[in-house]
């Protein structure tokens, strides 16, 4: 417990691109979108890059108004992509989709930090970064999922409370389907790490719980104030 987590030296990290470089080479050789693959790979190298030293600056600063700017452009950015599967209703909605997010993500992510890991103070910028990363990306897909349902089932003019069912059911697929698979499929992303920065895994179990529980409340909470605000605007719109 407490090992120091393996450094990654440049040469060494450009071993994880000889994999990479192959199935880049398969898709030029089929013609397919090889350079979208590249201008993927070349964003994700710069976009993590830029993140990196951010994060850097944002850890040295701990200031609370700081992270709140960051805290409202993830809420935006992650309310404009959730809509992306209804375009035609993506302006409309893109303030009760934000409200969503942040209302149910806002409140599980200080209860998270403040009552159930007791930070003081409850905003510390290496954890509640990464925690408001995992639950508004979470609410993100679940708001997608509901708006997707809840359109189609209007094109077949069903009834909207059914269809509100059918939409809030079809947001909690992913998250439902995680908690099935951990622990027997999947050793999830922060479970890993923690283990792999050698703490104990059943320390690092805790956690997982802690996240899986998270999760769950976020996908649940943020489709339902999204139906609440604007179900039925969605509904009727394309009905």
């Amino acid at each position: 417990m407490g090992e120091q987590v393996p450094s990654i030296s440049g040469i060494n990290l450009a071993i994880t691109f000889l994999p990479v470089a192959l199935v880049l080479v398969i898709l030029f050789r089929w013609s397919l979108e090889a350079g979208t693959a590249v201008y993927a790979l070349i964003r994700m190298l710069a976009q993590l890059l830029i993140v990196g030293y951010f994060l850097n600056y944002l850890f040295a600063a701990n200031e609370l108004y700081l992270l709140l700017v960051v805290f409202s452009v993830m809420i935006a950015a992650a309310s404009w992509i959730a809509l992306r599967t209804v375009p035609s209703a993506r302006t409309n909605l893109w303030f009760f989709s934000s409200l969503s997010i942040f209302l149910a993500g806002g409140v599980i992510l200080w209860m998270v930090t403040a009552l159930v890991l007791g930070l003081s103070p409850w905003y510390q910028p290496r954890y509640s970064i990464p925690l408001a990363g995992m639950i508004f990306a979470n609410g993100m897909t679940s708001i997608s999922l509901c708006a997707e349902r809840l359109f189609s089932e209007a094109e077949r003019e069903t009834d909207y409370k059914v269809a509100r069912n059918y939409a809030f059911q079809a947001a909690l697929i992913p998250v439902v389907n995680s908690l099935f698979a951990v622990g027997v499929v999947t050793l999830p992303g922060m479970m890993t790490g923690q283990i792999l920065s050698g703490v104990s895994p059943l320390v690092a179990v805790r956690y997982q719980v802690m996240v899986m529980c998270m999760l769950f409340a976020s996908a649940g909470m943020t489709t339902y104030f999204f139906l609440i605000f604007c179900g039925k605007k969605l509904y009727h719109q394309n009905n």
